[in-house]
């Protein structure tokens, strides 16, 4: 099954949008967004960490991919949200990654520091 990335993206930052200001205790996104940027930064750090250690036991035979690939979506999904609460749409990540095909990491990362 293929899944076109942007359908994804552009469906699921819809449904954050629209939960933003809903009511918080029925609504995951809008209680992080009730508890203001820090708790939603503190989400997306612990996305990231679980996603590490994810990967790190897959790697070593004492986890598996499909715990790498539920982490990764946790990070993704807070990651959406905290660009959701700064106003920056997802678009504007898809355009920079664009941006940088075709070019190599090492040139790519030189560029950045001009």
């Amino acid at each position: 099954r293929k899944t076109n990335v942007s359908d994804v993206l552009n469906a699921l930052t819809s449904v954050i949008a629209a939960r933003r200001s809903a009511d918080p205790d029925t609504s995951y996104v809008a209680s992080l967004n009730a508890k203001g940027l820090n708790k939603i930064l503190e989400k997306v750090g612990e996305e990231a960490v679980e996603a590490i250690i994810a990967a790190k036991d897959a790697e070593s035979g004492n986890g598996s991919s499909k715990e790498v690939i539920n982490e990764v979506a946790d990070l993704v999904f807070h990651t959406l949200v905290m660009l959701d609460r700064l106003g920056i749409s997802h678009n504007e990540v898809l355009d920079v990654l664009a941006s940088r095909q075709g070019l190599s990491g090492l040139e790519e990362k030189a560029s950045r520091n001009q």
